[in-house]
């Protein structure tokens, strides 16, 4: 295995290489999270005046009336960027575009009513059958070891029927905190951008960078404390665009490698919802009964921040992403993902630690810690 040098991260040919691949990202990711800016103060009054707002108790966690509705704000400046940049002559972005708009549209009333389980279930399956037979989005083949090609025939349909609703329960699930889930996304949006930056297809790159910039504007209103929250409308918005972006790279490369970017970047969400569902089973309730033992659940009652919460997601996903980007020959980017996501990590855990120290009984452990800071 041949080394690699801090040096070389910095070498004029490694940052020229790396600035003109960014340049097409650069333009979306800035329309659209402009756009969002722009938009979500308008979506944050008219939630306000529709009565789609959050209300706290139960199983919220936030403490005052917060308008939803967010996903409006999200879907508009990712179309009107990718539209923007690329047009609508694809009929991958016109299907990207129309099966994104009509789940937004759709689950729009679930924020304002509430939706039974099963009914959002069944619109979830529709959205995806939509997008397969509608579209012709699918993943039609596998890749083995060693380069052999599955073709899935009849299989294809299924997989890909699963993958779109799991990656939109997934999202759905992951935004129970503040700036959790448009943080999460918003990362995984750039690596799959890096990794269709890798196989020049530009046409990714720029939807993925669309994707990436509207969370990222949107995270200026819905970090914690939020002001506006994404609502159903925007969970299973940035879901199906996430599982629709995995598809189109499949036609570009090998299904394993297209796949293999999001489902590890997001690993830990997806973990935490196939365990929700095995958890639900084994307790004898249906699988779409909420309950408040998710991952960022736990974490909050262990006495964590959401903004902490936050921060440790975020973490893993890069770390995650990064080692997903590996795959595509990226190993320069894993080191310096892993080296900053670790910072990150070990900060977060040591304020944490320095706060639960009277908890732990063990003599001489707050020896090991860091002085607390004079009030």
């Amino acid at each position: 295995m041949a080394s690699i040098y801090l040096e070389d991260f910095f070498s004029r040919a490694f940052l020229g290489s790396l600035a003109s691949s960014l340049v097409p990202a650069v333009g979306p990711l800035l329309l659209a999270a402009a756009a969002t800016v722009v938009l979500t103060p308008a979506v944050m009054l008219l939630a306000r005046r529709v009565g789609a707002v959050a209300v706290p108790g139960g199983r919220h966690i936030h403490l005052s009336l917060t308008p939803k509705l967010g996903g409006w704000a999200l879907y508009l400046a990712f179309a009107a960027a990718v539209a923007w940049s690329l047009g609508v002559r694809d009929w991958r972005i016109v299907g990207l575009l129309s099966v994104c708009g009509f789940a937004t549209l759709i689950f729009t009333y679930d924020d304002r009513f509430q939706m039974p389980p099963w009914t959002k279930l069944g619109i979830e399956t529709g959205l995806a059958l939509l997008a397969i037979f509608g579209f012709g989005m699918k993943i039609g083949f596998f890749t083995l070891p060693g380069g052999h090609v599955v073709e899935l025939g009849l299989l294809a349909y299924p997989l890909t029927l699963l993958w779109l609703v799991g990656m939109q329960n997934t999202i759905n699930l992951l935004d129970g905190v503040d700036g959790l889930a448009a943080g999460v996304v918003g990362i995984v949006a750039v690596v799959l951008a890096v990794a269709a930056i890798s196989k020049q297809d530009e046409t990714d790159v720029i939807a993925a960078a669309a994707l990436a910039g509207c969370c990222f504007g949107f995270l200026i209103f819905n970090f914690n404390p939020a002001k506006i929250f994404m609502g159903d409308s925007g969970s299973h918005f940035l879901g199906l665009a996430l599982g629709l972006l995995s598809i189109l790279g499949v036609a570009k490369v090998a299904v394993g490698l297209a796949l293999a970017v999001p489902i590890l970047a997001l690993a830990v969400p997806i973990a935490d919802t196939a365990w929700a569902i095995v958890r639900r089973r084994r307790q004898g309730r249906a699988i779409h009964h909420a309950d408040s033992r998710h991952i960022h659940h736990q974490l909050l009652d262990f006495g964590m921040s959401q903004r902490q919460i936050c921060l440790i997601f975020y973490g893993a996903t890069a770390i995650l992403g990064a080692i997903g980007l590996m795959i595509f020959g990226h190993k320069r980017i894993l080191a310096v993902v892993v080296v900053m996501a670790l910072v990150v990590l070990s900060t977060v855990a040591g304020e944490r630690l320095q706060d639960i120290t009277r908890r732990i009984p063990i003599p001489g452990f707050r020896l090991l810690l860091p002085a607390a800071k004079p009030e």
